[in-house]
């Protein structure tokens, strides 16, 4: 994001060195956020009254310039058991909330998302992706935390969700009567999905160069945006492969590839 970030601000450097007579406002929103809790976006959109009328809004996340018109929502769950704490000399006395949470770990690589599979973004997915438990070598854990992360399709019923975790977990306590756990949510956004016919998509694919948009499976902060009522692309440099890798980069060539498409971009929009 820093890359397409940089690359927007000199396309409009340029553009403005170049002192091309404008018909509108360029608005650049740099906000902060997104990959925890989307804060920036949530104040931005929340002080919206003083935006002028926005043809659309471009997000340059790194998608080695495709263009990218849907993606799929997110719904991030905390799952928590509880036990009873005693001394590990005697761990009978105890009831050990990470040996629950194995239960319900056990349970979970079976459990599949209910629900239709989206003819663009395909199916709902689930990754247990953090593991938090005990307070020292001695003690029996009284308590044990998992994170997962679920990527949602357009109607899909978040509800829904934590209904089939607290039955798979019901079912566990049926077994065994000393399981306890609960489910809650931390984190939820919605999907996107742009029409891919409206003029804005069209204009924009015509001033990159392509007839073609994508969906992909990742989040953005897109969903916020489109609450102001602008149709939303994404596109930018780097490779989406390369996210959340070691050695993460950007091509500088294609640093300036890109600042060259936001400059055509901004004229096609507002000359």
């Amino acid at each position: 994001m820093k890359g397409g970030i940089a690359a927007v601000v000199a396309a409009i450097g340029r553009v403005v060195d170049s002192g091309a007579e404008l018909q509108g406002d360029i608005v650049l929103a740099a906000v902060a956020g997104e990959e925890t809790d989307s804060s920036g976006a949530k104040r931005f959109v929340a002080e919206e009254s003083g935006l002028p009328e926005l043809a659309g809004v471009v997000i340059p996340e790194p998608t080695g310039f495709e263009v990218v018109t849907a993606h799929r929502g997110m719904l991030w769950l905390e799952v928590t058991t509880t036990g009873k704490a005693a001394h590990s000399s005697t761990p009978h006395l105890g009831v050990n909330a990470i040996a629950s949470m194995r239960l319900a770990l056990d349970k979970l690589e079976n459990y599949e998302v209910s629900g239709q599979t989206h003819e663009l973004l395909g199916k709902c997915t689930m990754s247990i992706n953090t593991i938090s438990g005990g307070k020292a070598f001695n003690v029996v854990p009284d308590k044990c935390t998992v994170g997962i992360d679920f990527r949602t399709l357009p109607g899909q019923d978040h509800r829904q969700v934590l209904c089939d975790l607290e039955q798979v977990f019901a079912q566990l306590k049926s077994e065994n009567d000393q399981f306890e756990a609960a489910v809650s949510e931390l984190r939820r956004l919605e999907p996107l999905e742009t029409d891919n016919q409206c003029d804005f998509v069209r204009d924009f694919c015509s001033s990159v160069g392509t007839d073609q948009t994508k969906p992909v499976g990742y989040t953005t902060d897109g969903p916020y945006f489109a609450s102001l009522g602008a149709p939303v692309v994404i596109f930018g440099p780097g490779k989406p492969g390369l996210c959340h890798k070691p050695d993460e980069h950007i091509e500088i060539g294609d640093l300036e590839k890109a600042a060259e498409y936001y400059q055509n971009i901004i004229l096609k929009f507002l000359t």
